[in-house]
């Protein structure tokens, strides 16, 4: 299949890694490649992955079935309309980003909230794209590689598509989820909660200082 991950920093670098070792063609979006490629921590991973395209987020989002949103939340959809994904009728869009709002400083907080969700957002914004919210409750190494936490723990689905929740937990399993820890939440409005995660994942990192961490959830 071919994916186009927007966004060149470490969670979309790490997800289309991933992807192109599972033999997906996957091409990487960029505002604008030539200074993408300027800098040495891209420019230094595309030398280790000389077969995942790089090109403008117009480019890359008609050139993948299925997108991937590792955006920072807060310029997601100008990233997307960039991308011209109101005409991408039909297309998944994995959302994995987090509305992260660094103007008071950090911690940060979230911008949208309580109400609303950056999935709900880039939904309304995007009527076309079947958008699924997931992976965005942990850091990028174990959404590829979830055996790196040792026991069972848990991924998160949201969506109002089901043949695209469908591909995605298919996407999911091939990263190495089991099929038991793929929790479907119901609709798009459920990335309200894992959004609001986010807060909590970032004070259990100061006081564990480290993020190899995720939620496990145990029930009756």
């Amino acid at each position: 299949m071919r994916y186009a991950v927007l966004g060149t920093g470490i969670v979309g670098r790490t997800v289309a890694a991933r992807l192109d070792s599972l033999g997906h063609q996957v091409v990487i979006g960029t505002r604008d490649p030539d200074a993408t490629l300027g800098r040495a921590e891209y420019s230094d991973w595309q030398e280790v992955h000389p077969e995942i395209g790089l090109a403008g987020f117009a480019e890359a989002a008609r050139e993948g079935e299925v997108l991937v949103n590792a955006t920072g939340g807060k310029v997601s959809v100008a990233a997307l309309t960039e991308a011209d994904a109101a005409h991408l009728d039909g297309r998944i869009l994995i959302d994995i980003a987090n509305p992260l709002d660094f103007s008071g400083g950090f911690p940060p907080g979230l911008d949208p909230v309580d109400d609303d969700s950056l999935g709900e957002l880039i939904q309304r914004r995007f009527p076309g794209l079947r958008v699924v919210k997931t992976l965005n409750t942990m850091n990028c190494q174990i959404m590829v590689d979830p055996a790196r936490i040792a026991g069972e723990h848990h991924v998160f689905v949201s969506g109002e598509d089901a043949d695209a929740k469908k591909v995605v937990r298919e996407l999911l399993y091939s990263f190495g989820w089991p099929e038991g820890s793929v929790l479907d939440l119901g609709g798009i409005e459920t990335a309200r909660g894992t959004e609001m995660l986010l807060p909590v994942w970032l004070r259990l990192m100061g006081a564990l200082g480290h993020t190899d961490f995720n939620f496990h959830i145990q029930g009756a």
